[in-house]
């Protein structure tokens, strides 16, 4: 039995709530009997008493829903660490109970991707009935329950497929429980006009639009966007009929010095009849000349170029050089994220539960993980390279352009702009770049 979870938290204009995909449970059918001790919203006794201990707090807001005791974790790399497990409306916490020195286990309940049970009441052998929790961050989590005296996993799965999972099962994520109070409201760190100011928009060559402001014009847009100054409304929504999922070229980063910008879109809707747009055409030449000093508009295509060849069947593609002027493109030969997951699947499989030190290099670059890390790495030193060295304007996308372009959007303004590597500045990068772009 599983449960899964690929839901992820986003915070944007759009709305001031969590959105996700959805999570899969499955029924409980191994004639599990509720045993673990269950702490709920209305045992504030015990939740206050729980959390003032020396062993465990609470954050503002967390309340504890579940403890069991004499629980083994099945550590892999040591002996079997008997403990007392908790689940709280935020995390899911271990501490052994069988060593002077305790051993502690702090797992956010949003890290957690899939929840599975093994064996059952008929099962033989030590440790033989439990649950194996598996992580986003590549941790792999057995706990063993004692079936002598059934305390059993049914209560203890059910309310942590709960937690872990929200939108699935109607509750709102602990972010929103929270109640610590902050000297800055984190929902107002990002403020797109100030950013946008800060950059020197708007000037001569950049202006800023509530065009989107319904977002009638990309629904996975942000409201307030910066484009070139030439370019009008009418032409903005020409543009977006030539763009995959309406995803029009946009400002993301501006040298207010030099006017060199990044901007970022999705691949034009070529198609295997080679369609071309005069209306994009112009556009991105608007883009170029916005850089006084840029002779050329550089393209990057964050895909193999394989891959964005045969997107043209789905009625995708890439800029043909001849159809538009000036510009130079460049294919970066960045895989999709499903070749990531696998390949970080292979990863996590060289490294949990075994691993074997004698093959270690060929596993791991069997896993070609270090191939992905590098061209995302390279990808982003070449667009930092061009804008800083050549003052060159450069233009990235992928297919839909989000995943690989705010990879390579953000990385490069991570080392052009030393305002995204201070903590406020790095909030603003993620908001900006991934939230507010994220479908």
């Amino acid at each position: 039995m599983a449960h899964r979870n690929s839901e992820s938290m986003m915070m944007s204009e759009k709305s001031a709530s969590l959105r996700s995909t959805t999570s899969r449970q499955s029924a409980d059918s191994d004639g599990d009997t509720a045993s673990a001790t269950s702490i709920d919203s209305d045992s504030q006794d015990q939740v206050s008493s729980f959390s003032s201990t020396k062993e465990f707090r609470c954050l503002s807001g967390e309340t504890v829903q579940s403890v069991a005791s004499e629980i083994t974790y099945l550590c892999p790399y040591q002996e079997p660490i008997l403990g007392t497990l908790r689940l709280t409306t935020y995390r899911l916490h271990f501490q052994s109970t069988d060593r002077n020195t305790p051993l502690v286990l702090d797992v956010p309940l949003c890290v957690i991707s899939r929840i599975d049970k093994y064996g059952g009441q008929t099962s033989k052998g030590d440790h033989s009935y439990g649950l194996e929790i598996a992580c986003k961050d590549m941790r792999n989590l057995r706990f063993a329950h004692n079936k002598q005296e059934k305390q059993t996993r049914k209560e203890l799965t059910e309310k942590l497929a709960m937690w872990a999972f929200p939108v699935t099962h109607k509750q709102r994520v602990f972010a929103f429980k929270y109640t610590e109070k902050f000297p800055e409201n984190g929902w107002n760190v990002y403020k797109p006009m100030e950013e946008y100011e800060r950059m020197g928009v708007p000037n001569d060559s950049w202006r800023v639009t509530k065009i989107n402001s319904s977002f009638t014009l990309c629904d996975t847009y942000p409201t307030v966007l910066a484009v070139p100054a030439q370019a009008t409304d009418e032409d903005l929504k020409a543009v977006a009929k030539f763009r995959s999922r309406g995803r029009l070229p946009v400002l993301s980063w501006l040298n207010k010095e030099t006017q060199v910008s990044i901007t970022r879109c999705s691949q034009p809707l070529v198609g295997v009849t080679t369609k071309t747009s005069r209306d994009d055409e112009n556009y991105l030449h608007h883009i170029m000349e916005a850089n006084h000093q840029g002779q050329k508009l550089f393209i990057i295509d964050a895909r193999p170029k394989v891959n964005a060849q045969a997107n043209r069947a789905k009625g995708g593609g890439f800029e043909d050089q001849d159809a538009y002027q000036n510009v130079e493109l460049v294919f970066l030969d960045i895989h999709n994220i499903h070749v990531m997951r696998e390949s970080q699947r292979k990863l996590k499989d060289i490294c949990h539960p075994t691993q074997d030190d004698h093959h270690w290099l060929s596993n791991v670059e069997s896993t070609q993980w270090l191939l992905h890390i590098k061209a995302i790495l390279a990808g982003a030193f070449k667009i930092a390279d061009k804008v800083e060295s050549h003052k060159m304007s450069v233009l990235v996308h992928c297919s839909d352009g989000w995943d690989r372009t705010a990879q390579m959007s953000s990385l490069a303004m991570l080392l052009l702009d030393p305002f995204y590597r201070t903590i406020k500045g790095f909030e603003v990068l993620i908001e900006k770049e991934w939230i507010s772009f994220w479908p």
